[in-house]
């Protein structure tokens, strides 16, 4: 991981951030959505200061990490939905859990206190990393919506900050 670097996610990385993004929906285990959204609705849609891309040696950005707020009530501030994708021609090689420790270390660090996730329960890698990063099963939405013409399970996951108070 040597020739691997986490940094901040900029605009100039929409076309590889978007491409991967489509690649992890073309799985057909990563989302209910089916098209990656353009670049004004991703943008729009994520807290710029916790977006973040893992770029290798040459520059290629392999993976990208982001959260959305989950809430507009001030009460929930503090509570997050996280997305997590990696190229599949990069996976095992441990990006996804570099690029979920920066996200953690950057929302604990602006008072997050909660990070969320719903994740389908067939990605048995996303939720091992998951727990691996200290996620916890909240429980799973059965049925919540369709997916391809068929019903598909949600697993809630959470990771409550052990130093945001």
């Amino acid at each position: 991981m040597a020739d691997l670097t986490i940094r901040p996610m900029t605009a100039g990385d929409a076309d590889r951030v978007l491409a991967i993004y489509q690649a992890g929906l073309d799985g057909g285990n990563a989302s209910f959505e089916t098209v990656a959204p353009t670049w004004t609705a991703f943008d729009a849609g994520r807290l710029a200061d916790h977006r973040f891309v893992a770029v290798d040696g040459d520059g290629t950005v392999l993976g990208w990490v982001a959260v959305s707020p989950t809430s507009a009530r001030a009460v929930y501030a503090g509570v997050v939905e996280h997305s997590i994708y990696v190229d599949p021609a990069a996976q095992g090689r441990g990006i996804a859990r570099l690029l979920l420790d920066a996200l953690i270390a950057s929302t604990e660090a602006a008072g997050i206190w909660t990070i969320q996730s719903g994740i389908f329960p067939e990605n048995a890698a996303s939720l091992a990393l998951h727990e691996r990063a200290g996620f916890r099963v909240i429980g799973t939405r059965e049925r919540v919506g369709r997916h391809h013409g068929r019903w598909r399970d949600v697993v809630l996951l959470e990771r409550r900050s052990p130093v945001v108070t």
